[in-house]
């Protein structure tokens, strides 16, 4: 901040010294001015001078120095009273600036708000269709079309519930129910849905649970395996998807694992940002980007780690690791 005052006052210091010089010259050319009361007089300026700008540097700076300190967080409390006309116009400018963005942050939040309650709403119109849908499937004679319709069905299915998750997600502590899960029945539930895309490429499953409970919220753990087991089958073919849990160290762990075509070992520190499907694939259209994304967003809220390892033409493992049950407990006071 000197630094800075000095370069504001720079014109002034500058006038200052070609006064004094000027004052010098003149007592250098006219004899009958005697040089040494005049190096008196400036020494003393000077003196007088920095004292001065050491006075005012204080008083002058701390506008500035809280104004430096300012978190930006709309709140002008934090920055010191303006007292000179300069300081008293910025902050004046300033507090219109603040009190528009609050405004327009405002309206924006709100326009936010009614877009995602009107496409929750459009999602949950859209699911009624589709249930009539599914029970015209299932009138269907010939098993091939059948098999083709209920595929594009569950597509369209997925689709809907990734998006209308996607939108859930940032209120997502507001829904929250922990219980006792058995996941068991929520595995075996997902695979159900699954089926038909299963049968269609060729895939089963093998499922071997050691830990059959967790204490965890039902609907958003059957939603991150959902998105985790259409990742596995979507880059499998012809192949097993094995599912297991077993205890480790209090904490109980499940895992994922396919045998597909595995993720390139510098995509990997990638694949939970948005929007991002693969560099040696970049060219499948199949991938929205948008699944594993939702995971690492939903896993934090229920305080679930997530790892993963890969290898090319090897296959990939999800490791999701629950928390100790004690957490849980003192949180719900279960």
């Amino acid at each position: 901040m000197i630094k800075k005052y000095l370069m504001e006052r720079c014109s002034w210091i500058i006038l200052f010294i070609g006064l004094q010089l000027l004052t010098l010259f003149i007592a250098v050319i006219d004899p009958s001015i005697t040089i040494r009361p005049v190096l008196y007089i400036v020494f003393l300026s000077t003196i007088i001078l920095i004292i001065f700008a050491v006075v005012r540097y204080q008083k002058e700076t701390a506008f500035y120095k809280s104004l430096q300190a300012w978190d930006s967080d709309y709140d002008l409390t934090d920055i010191n009273r303006a007292r000179s006309p300069f300081e008293k116009m910025v902050k004046e400018r300033l507090e219109k600036q603040t009190t528009k963005y609050k405004n327009e942050l405002s309206q924006h939040n709100i326009n936010l708000e009614q877009e995602r309650d009107e496409l929750l709403s459009w999602v949950h119109e859209v699911k009624t269709p589709l249930t009539a849908m599914q029970l015209m499937i299932d009138r269907v004679e010939d098993n091939k079309i059948k098999q083709q319709l209920k595929y594009e069905w569950l597509r369209t299915y997925l689709l809907l519930d990734q998006q209308l998750h996607q939108k859930r997600i940032p209120f997502m502590e507001n829904d929250l129910y922990i219980e006792h899960t058995s996941l068991e029945a929520l595995i075996f539930q997902e695979i159900k849905a699954l089926q038909y895309w299963c049968i269609r490429k060729g895939i089963g499953f093998d499922v071997s649970l050691q830990e059959e409970e967790v204490l965890t919220d039902a609907k958003w753990l059957a939603f991150i395996i959902r998105q985790l087991l259409t990742n596995a089958i979507k880059y499998t073919e012809s192949a097993d998807i094995s599912v297991t849990s077993y205890q480790d160290q209090q904490h109980t762990k499940l895992i994922i694992e396919d045998h597909g075509r595995g993720i390139n070992a510098k995509d990997l520190p990638r694949i939970f940002d948005r929007g991002f499907t693969s560099t040696t694939a970049h060219q499948d259209t199949a991938s929205s980007g948008m699944g594993l994304y939702l995971v690492k967003n939903a896993i934090k809220p229920l305080h679930i780690k997530i790892d993963v390892q890969s290898i090319v033409g090897e296959g990939t493992t999800f490791t999701l690791t629950f928390p100790n049950k004690n957490k849980f407990v003192a949180i719900t006071g279960m």
